[in-house]
C-alpha cells in the first residue's frame, strides 16, 4: 500500500517532464542545458543501466521481451476482430519505445504533415528539425543481403520502385533500405536517450528518477482570461511511496498517446461528464482528450525459402496506395520484408501469449511462463530451427487508417488501467484496404526473384484466396504496430487539445509533446515523427524562457 509524503516535503524544480521516451529525453536535455534552470524527470520504468540489452543494437529482439521495458496492456473487446482483447503494449524505461523497437527511422511523406493544414507544421517546416535531430542520431542503413535483393527484384516486378533514400517526404510507390537509428560500427542502438540524453546526465541541474510513475497532475483554479488552471507539478509513486513535485514555469507531459491522456483525465481535465461517471472532479472541460486514438494494425503473410534467409534485420520496407481514401500519389500502407530468423522466436514469446490467452490468465503470470517454457522448448528442435531459418514474411501495416479509437479512464484509482479501443476495422474502408495489401504481399511473393528463392506460402495458406477468407484471418489475427497516436490532438480548432505551440488549451504551464498531439499519424513508423515533437517542444520551451 503506497504511502504519501507530506506536502512540505515536495521538491521545487524550473521544469517538470513526465516520461523518459522518444520525446521526453531530448525536451529534458534541451531544458537543462541552462544551469540556471533545474529540470526534473520522472520515467515509471527502469534505468537503461539495468537494462543493457536496450543499448545493445542486435540486442533489440530480446528488449522486446523483457517484461520489464513493455507496458503490458489491453485493449477492449475489438467487436471487429472476434471480440478479442488485444494487446496494446509500448516502452516503458529511458529510451521508451525507442529503446526497445527494430530502430526504423521514417521521417514519413510531405502529405503526413501537410494534410494537418497546421501553420508552421507542414514538411518544408518540420524538415530543418529533422535535419538537426538526424545530426544527432548519426542514422545509418545496413547493407544488402542475398535476401533483401530478392525481394527488392519481386517488389520491382509488382509495381515499386527501387529508392536509396526514403527520408525526402516521397514514398508512394517506393521501397529501399530505411534508415535506422543504430551505429553499425560498434553496435550501438542510437535512441533519443543514448543520444540526447546519456551524454549529459551528470548534469547538476538535472534530476532523473526511475521507478517513478506519474498518477496526477498537480493544478489549481485560476482567474486568468486565458486559462481556467495552473499546473503547479506533479504527484508520483516511487517505491511505494506517493511524492509531490513542484514546478515554478512547466510541467511537459511525454507520457505517449496512451498514458497522457489517462493523466489528464485523473487530473481533471477531459470530458466533464464522463469524468464525473467515474468519480473524478472535472476542473478543465476538454472533450477531445482521449479521442481520435490511431495506431497501424498489421499482419503477416508467411512463405517458406528454399534455403535459408541471410538477413537478421526487418530493413526493408516499401509503401504503396492499395486503398481509395488518400489521393492518388500517396501511400495508404506499408510492407516490411521480414526474414523470420532475425526475431520470430521473440516474437511468438512475447505475441502468442497475448493472443492465446485471456487478459485475466495472462496477467495471473504462471500461464504465460508456461507457454512461453514450451515455446523456447519448441525453437530448441533441430527441424522447428530449420523451418525458421527458411521463413520469411511480408508485413502488411495500414499505414492511414480511418478509424478512430479512444482512451478513458475506468475509475479513479490513478493504479487502474486504462480502458483503450483502437476500433480497429471500425470504419470498412480499413478492413478493405488490409485485403489489398495482402493480395500485394502475395503478388511480390510471385515475382520471379522469389520464386526463384522459394516462395511456398505457409500463412494464411492456399485456403485463403478469396476476400471473404482474407478477411477472416485478418480479424482473427491483426495485432497492433506499437504507433498509437492522436490522443491530444494538436490544431487551431475548438476540438483541439493543445495549440500550435503545444500548450494544453486552457490550462497554464502545462504542454505535451509526445505522439498524441499528432493529428493524424503518419504512413511511417511513430519513432522519428515522436522525436520531432520532443525536437519542436524543447525549442518552443527555450525560446519562451528567453
Amino acid at each position: 500500500m503506497a504511502t504519501t509524503k507530506d506536502t512540505a516535503d515536495a521538491e521545487t524544480f524550473d521544469y517538470i517532464v513526465v516520461g523518459g521516451g522518444s520525446a521526453g529525453c531530448i525536451v529534458a536535455e534541451a531544458l537543462s542545458r541552462d544551469p540556471n534552470q533545474r529540470v526534473l524527470l520522472l520515467e515509471a520504468g527502469l534505468h537503461a543501466n539495468q537494462s543493457p540489452e536496450t543499448l545493445a543494437a542486435d540486442q533489440y529482439k530480446y528488449a522486446f521481451i523483457n517484461p520489464e521495458l513493455l507496458w503490458e496492456r489491453f485493449s477492449v473487446p475489438q467487436q471487429r476482430c472476434r471480440n478479442a482483447r488485444l494487446f496494446q503494449g509500448s516502452g516503458r524505461g529511458l529510451g521508451g519505445s525507442g529503446a526497445v523497437n527494430a530502430m526504423v527511422y521514417t521521417r514519413g511523406s510531405a502529405y503526413d504533415y501537410d494534410s494537418w493544414g497546421l501553420p508552421g507544421w507542414k514538411y518544408s517546416d518540420v524538415e530543418p528539425d529533422f535535419d538537426a535531430l538526424e545530426q544527432v542520431l548519426g542514422v545509418n542503413r545496413l547493407p544488402p543481403t542475398r535476401f533483401t535483393e530478392a525481394c527488392i527484384g519481386a517488389a520491382e516486378e509488382s509495381g515499386f520502385r527501387r529508392k536509396e533514400n526514403l527520408n525526402d517526404g516521397a514514398l508512394c510507390g517506393f521501397l529501399g533500405y530505411e534508415w535506422m537509428n543504430l551505429n553499425p560500427d560498434n553496435n550501438e542502438r542510437r535512441s533519443s536517450y543514448v543520444s540526447f540524453l546519456r551524454p549529459q546526465e551528470g548534469r547538476q541541474n538535472l534530476v532523473i528518477r526511475t521507478g517513478a510513475a506519474a498518477t496526477k497532475l498537480i493544478l489549481r483554479k485560476t482567474d486568468g482570461l486565458r486559462a481556467v488552471a495552473q499546473a503547479d507539478g506533479v504527484e508520483y509513486l516511487q517505491n511505494g511511496t506517493m511524492q509531490r513535485a513542484l514546478a515554478r514555469k512547466e510541467v511537459i507531459l511525454s507520457a505517449g498517446a496512451l498514458e497522457s491522456p489517462r493523466l489528464l483525465q485523473l487530473s481533471g481535465i477531459g470530458d466533464g461528464r464522463a469524468l464525473q461517471r467515474v468519480g473524478i472532479d472535472p476542473l478543465v472541460e476538454l472533450p477531445s482528450v482521449g479521442k481520435n486514438l490511431m495506431d497501424h494494425p498489421n499482419v503477416s503473410v508467411f512463405f517458406l525459402g528454399k534455403q535459408e534467409s541471410d538477413c537478421r534485420w526487418a530493413q526493408l520496407y516499401g509503401f504503396h496506395r492499395v486503398g481509395q481514401h488518400v489521393p492518388q500519389g500517396e501511400a495508404d500502407s506499408c510492407f516490411v520484408f521480414y526474414s523470420a530468423r532475425s526475431s520470430f522466436r521473440e516474437g511468438m514469446l512475447r505475441m502468442l501469449p497475448t493472443m492465446a490467452l485471456p487478459p485475466s490468465l495472462y496477467r495471473m503470470g504462471w500461464p504465460k511462463r508456461a507457454l512461453q517454457a514450451l515455446i523456447r522448448g519448441a525453437f530448441r528442435l533441430g527441424p522447428v530451427q530449420r523451418l525458421v531459418n527458411r521463413m520469411y514474411g511480408v508485413v502488411v501495416i495500414l499505414g492511414k487508417p480511418e478509424s478512430r479509437g479512444t482512451v478513458h479512464i475506468g475509475s479513479p484509482n490513478p493504479l487502474d488501467p486504462a480502458l483503450i479501443d483502437p476500433a480497429y476495422f471500425a470504419v470498412d474502408s480499413d478492413l478493405q484496404t488490409m485485403i489489398n495489401g495482402v493480395e500485394l504481399a502475395r503478388t511480390m511473393a510471385n515475382g520471379s526473384s522469389l520464386t526463384a528463392y522459394g516462395n511456398r506460402e505457409l500463412i494464411p495458406g492456399a485456403r485463403s484466396k478469396s476476400r471473404d477468407r482474407i478477411a477472416r484471418f485478418l480479424k482473427q489475427n491483426v495485432m497492433t504496430t506499437y504507433h498509437y497516436a492522436g490522443t491530444c490532438k494538436m490544431g487551431v480548432d475548438a476540438e483541439s487539445v493543445v495549440d500550435l505551440d503545444l500548450r494544453v488549451r486552457s490550462v497554464s504551464g502545462l504542454r505535451i509533446a509526445d505522439a498524441s498531439v499528432i493529428p493524424s499519424v503518419p504512413v511511417s513508423a511513430m519513432n522519428a515523427p515522436s522525436m520531432l515533437i520532443g525536437y519542436r517542444a524543447a525549442r518552443y520551451l527555450t525560446e519562451s524562457a528567453r
